[in-house]
């Protein structure tokens, strides 16, 4: 294939721009954290920013929903701190990716990403979440994950206290109630909760995250904030790469 000079010039200016090589090359070490509500389309946005960046994608939400299938396997109390640090010693959890892609949660090498996707799962996580030793078992295992950077991490506190050093933080929203459509249409054919039930328990689940005493969901004082209501994932991710852009550019040395 023929380029002309002014064809390798565009070339080059692409790749310099959010997203391009070059770019991608410049950011490769970065840790970015995504915080926020359930329904708030964290898990989209980070996949497709991550998918963007060429880094690794971390669902931390879905290492605690690996500790809480643990838990209703072995029929732990979630509050039995004992038990509790008893079965996390045990408990392999690793990313995996899969042909098409994206990451998929394994416990040693089953493969458990279906079964944590469930109602219940989603409540249990957050009554587990709650518990010192969980959260200490998987802040390490987190921490580990993030050592090399270059990856997007999504999760509720991954902003304020697994990386309060992120080099870009964001906190994605939205309203309750367009929240809770986006989850039950996520649990369509999986599941028989009405959308008052899905809303119901939504509204629960944020008061356990907001309210608990170790690590509340909250967003970071120097956390970037975007209403995800009426966009789409695309124009998210295209704001958040704008925002990203605009840190490198203004950070020392560049």
């Amino acid at each position: 294939m023929h380029t002309d000079g002014h064809g390798d010039a565009n070339a080059a200016a692409d790749s310099t721009q959010p997203g391009g090589e070059a770019w991608r090359q410049m950011t490769n070490q970065l840790v970015i954290t995504i915080d926020g509500p359930a329904g708030a389309g964290k898990t989209t946005v980070s996949r497709m920013l991550a998918d963007r960046l060429q880094f690794r994608y971390i669902d931390t939400g879905a290492l605690y929903r690996g500790v809480a299938l643990g838990v209703q396997r072995a029929a732990v109390a979630p509050d039995d701190d004992e038990r509790l640090a008893f079965l996390c010693q045990g408990l392999e959890l690793h990313f995996v990716r899969s042909p098409s892609g994206g990451s998929r949660l394994h416990c040693g090498r089953e493969d458990i990403e279906d079964e944590i996707r469930t109602a219940e799962i989603s409540m249990l996580a957050s009554a587990v979440s709650a518990r010192p030793v969980v959260r200490r078992f998987l802040l390490s295992v987190q921490r580990r994950l993030g050592r090399k950077g270059g990856a997007v991490f999504e999760g509720r506190d991954t902003g304020t206290v697994v990386f309060p050093e992120a080099d870009v933080k964001f906190f994605l929203d939205a309203p309750l109630a367009v929240r809770a459509r986006r989850r039950h249409a996520e649990f369509e054919g999986r599941a028989a909760q009405s959308l008052d039930a899905v809303e119901s328990d939504m509204r629960q689940r944020d008061h356990n995250d907001q309210s608990r005493a170790i690590a509340p969901l909250k967003a970071a004082e120097d956390a970037i904030r975007i209403n995800s209501e009426g966009l789409d994932p695309e124009a998210v991710v295209a704001r958040m790469l704008t925002f990203i852009e605009s840190r490198q550019s203004s950070a020392p040395g560049k």
